[in-house]
Order: C-alpha cells, then sequence, then structure tokens
C-alpha cells in the first residue's frame, strides 16, 4: 500500500484518510475494496452522501447513457433537457405525493452552498439580520453556516468573528425536563427577553454531527406553530438526514410539518456527483435574477442521477424495502444496547440514520480501530465523539447488514480485553 503522493503532498487538513489507512479502489452497494483486495462493509457512506449505496445501477445505467451521447454537462442556470427532467421527477415523484408545493432554487452544488442561500433569503425577505439557531447544531463549512453552527470547535473556523446568531436549546437540551420550544416561544413574545426577533430558525430534524439528536414530532409542530406565530421563517436544513435517510424521503414527514425553506444535498444526486437544492416556499422566493448564484449549479450529471434517485421513490417495492431495512436495523441496535449496558448509554437516531451513545471517547475509539481492522467503516459524532454513527446505505442487502453489525458486535465485545 503506497500513500507517499497523499503524506507528501496533500494538505495536513486531510482526515478521513487517517481514520481509514489504506488505499481504495472500487465500490459496489454497500461493500467497498482496498487495493489489497479487503472488502469493507461501508457504515459511513461518503457521511451520508451516498444513501443509495455504491455505482447503484439504477441509479447510474440513466447517466452512463448520458455521458456517452454528447450531452450537456455543465449548463450554469441555463434551461437544459436534463434539468426538465430532474425538475418534472423531484416535482411528480417527491413533492406532489406529499402534498408539498416549493420553487426549487439550484445554488452551489453543496450543502453548506444551500443553507447560505436560505439564510439571505430569509434575511432578504423579512429585513431582519439575526438567525436563531440551536445547541449542537453543524450546517457547513462557510461562514454563515458556521456561525449557525454549535460547536465551539466548528465556529472557532474561518477565522472571524460571526454576529446575529441567537442560540437556543434544542429539543430534549439539557435534559428531557426542559421545554424548550416554551421557552423559545416566552422570549420571542417577551418585549423584556433582550432577544430581538429572528429572520427565521434553522434547525436539523437529526442533529447527525451534533451526537445524532432526534428532535420528537410535538417538538417539531410546535417550533412550526411558533415560527407563524411570530413572523419567522422555518428553515429545515435537511441535508445529511433528507433524501431517504430516515426511511421517508425528507426527514421531517413524519412531524407532518411544512417548513417554509428546506434545503437538501449531500445524497440528493443519489450518485455522489455534488449537487444541492433549496425549496422555497413559494410567496418567499423574491430573488432577482442572478442575485444568489454559482458556477456549478448546472451539474448535469447529477439531474441525470438524481432524477433516477427520485423515481425510485414511485416504486413501493422499494419504499417497502426501505422500511423493512430500517426496521431491521434499529432491531439490531436494540440487541446491542441490551448487549453491551457497560459500553452503550443509548440508541439515538431514527431510521437508517442511527447512533449509539457510548460511555467514553475511548470506547467509540476501540470500537473505530478493532471495526476497521475487520473490516466494517463507522465514524463517530457528538461534541465529544462519543457517538457511533451507523449509516448503511438505505439499499443495503440483508447480508451486508447483517455482517456489518456482526463485526460491530465484535468490535464491542472486544472491550473486555482492551
Amino acid at each position: 500500500m503506497n500513500t507517499d503522493a497523499f503524506t507528501a503532498h496533500e494538505s495536513n487538513v486531510r482526515r478521513y484518510c487517517r481514520a481509514f489507512p489504506t488505499v481504495f479502489t472500487k465500490a459496489l452497494g454497500a461493500t467497498i475494496w482496498d487495493e489489497t483486495g479487503k472488502p469493507f462493509i461501508d457504515f459511513l457512506v461518503g457521511s451520508g452522501a451516498l444513501n443509495y449505496g455504491h455505482n447503484n445501477p439504477n441509479i447510474l445505467i440513466p447517466a452512463i447513457e448520458y455521458l456517452v451521447g454528447e450531452n450537456i454537462l455543465l449548463s450554469l442556470d441555463m434551461y437544459t433537457a436534463a434539468k426538465r427532467d430532474f425538475i418534472e421527477a423531484f416535482v411528480d415523484c417527491i413533492l406532489k405525493p406529499r402534498g408539498l408545493s416549493y420553487k426549487i432554487q439550484f445554488p452551489g452544488p453543496t450543502g453548506t452552498n444551500a443553507n447560505e442561500a436560505a439564510l439571505a433569503l430569509a434575511r432578504k425577505y423579512t429585513g431582519r439580520s439575526s438567525v436563531m439557531a440551536f445547541t449542537n447544531a453543524y450546517h457547513g463549512m462557510s461562514l454563515g453556516s458556521l456561525a449557525v453552527s454549535g460547536s465551539a470547535s466548528t465556529r472557532e473556523q474561518g477565522g472571524v468573528a460571526r454576529h446575529d446568531v441567537i442560540r437556543v436549546p434544542y429539543d430534549g437540551y439539557p435534559s428531557q425536563t426542559f421545554d424548550s420550544a416554551s421557552y423559545i416561544d416566552h422570549v420571542l413574545g417577551d418585549p423584556g427577553s433582550g432577544i430581538e426577533k429572528p429572520a427565521a430558525i434553522i434547525l436539523e430534524p437529526i442533529q447527525a454531527e451534533g451526537g445524532m439528536n432526534t428532535a420528537s414530532a410535538p417538538w417539531l409542530s410546535e417550533i412550526q406553530r411558533i415560527c407563524r406565530k411570530h413572523g419567522v421563517i422555518l428553515i429545515v436544513d435537511d441535508v445529511q438526514a433528507g433524501a431517504g435517510r430516515t426511511g421517508h424521503f425528507f426527514s421531517f414527514e413524519f412531524a407532518k410539518i411544512e417548513p417554509d425553506i428546506v434545503c437538501l444535498s449531500k445524497s440528493l444526486s443519489g450518485s455522489g456527483s455534488p449537487l444541492s437544492i433549496v425549496l422555497i416556499r413559494p410567496d418567499l422566493d423574491i430573488w432577482k435574477p442572478g442575485e444568489h448564484s454559482g458556477t456549478f449549479r448546472g451539474n448535469n450529471f447529477a439531474f441525470v442521477t438524481a432524477g433516477a434517485m427520485c423515481k425510485l421513490w414511485s416504486d413501493r417495492q422499494f419504499t417497502a424495502g426501505v422500511e423493512r431495512t430500517a426496521v431491521k436495523l434499529q432491531t439490531h441496535l436494540d440487541r446491542l444496547v441490551a448487549k453491551f449496558p457497560r459500553y452503550i448509554e443509548q440508541k439515538r437516531g431514527r431510521g437508517l440514520m442511527a447512533g449509539l451513545k457510548c460511555r467514553s471517547q475511548a470506547v467509540v475509539g476501540r470500537v473505530h480501530d478493532v471495526a476497521f481492522e475487520n473490516g466494517l467503516l463507522i465514524e463517530s459524532s457528538g461534541p465529544n465523539r462519543d457517538v457511533i454513527k451507523v449509516l448503511p446505505p438505505i439499499t443495503i442487502s440483508d447480508d451486508e447488514l447483517d455482517h456489518g453489525i456482526a463485526i460491530l458486535n465484535q468490535a464491542l465485545q472486544e472491550q473486555d480485553n482492551a
């Protein structure tokens, strides 16, 4: 295994290669191989950017046909047939069946681009500058997204001061006995609170990087009611939790809410190709032409794969399979929690976006290392890195899922020998 080129020439900022010190060469479904031929079950999936697995043929075959046809690859925001096909598929297969109506904005291709656009539009629409954001939130690595993120180590990035953010407690923070929604409602309605009315509230229904903290349906519904009561725009960052990760396409569906703005990226393309969109309540769409831009907002390869991904959600056999796999994963994790109470405090997350809150960062570190040695890719999350993230592809086969869980079980079992 030759890593000389990376160590000699790649920046110190590289991260995942340090956690997984091998050279990968190919992947299919939930399995990825290194150049020695060793297979690994992938419970990392590009940090949630490959929900549909590696090289899913239902998604890639239309794209391969597109590539060999001398078709448009980059189009800025010009009209193309691929873009039209994606918009129609997204509306027909995703929005309409859920009774949702949004305008679709194509910003730059990453999640943080989508969040920056959403924040800018909320401020433009309301004329207010501050944004209310939550403890342990993570919204991206550009300055506006960093400002509304919760982790101290994250917010220190960028090297400049970030203002106009009101930090409030997430659901269940600092404990389940505290009603953070009522607190937010009170301070927004109390002229003596010292907290000005924000342009928007931005939230993740599941805080992936924050420790797999999960908002309840009543809490999400109450936050939406509070936003409407006080004239505040509700932005849902569904970058990591969306595009099918929780078992529904949108992670907020279970709460039966309709956010004013929704940000999607990561697995939106279904292929790992960069793509993001901002879904905007029609009356909020007050952008002037060209007012918000991004050179790579016209990634037509991603439009093709995203369109194929959307069509999967019209296939009842596919959606039933996702639901069944989510139940299977949750059952597996319940057994691990019951089996290893010395190391695991609780299960977190929902559907196929799951986590195991461990009793220390050291436990997670040892589990990570043993799992990697035995052929499983996992990562940690949370402010103390004491949560094991479990993110298999939503299309994972039963055999791959069982094998991955068996490796995780063994890694936990070996804690006794540490």
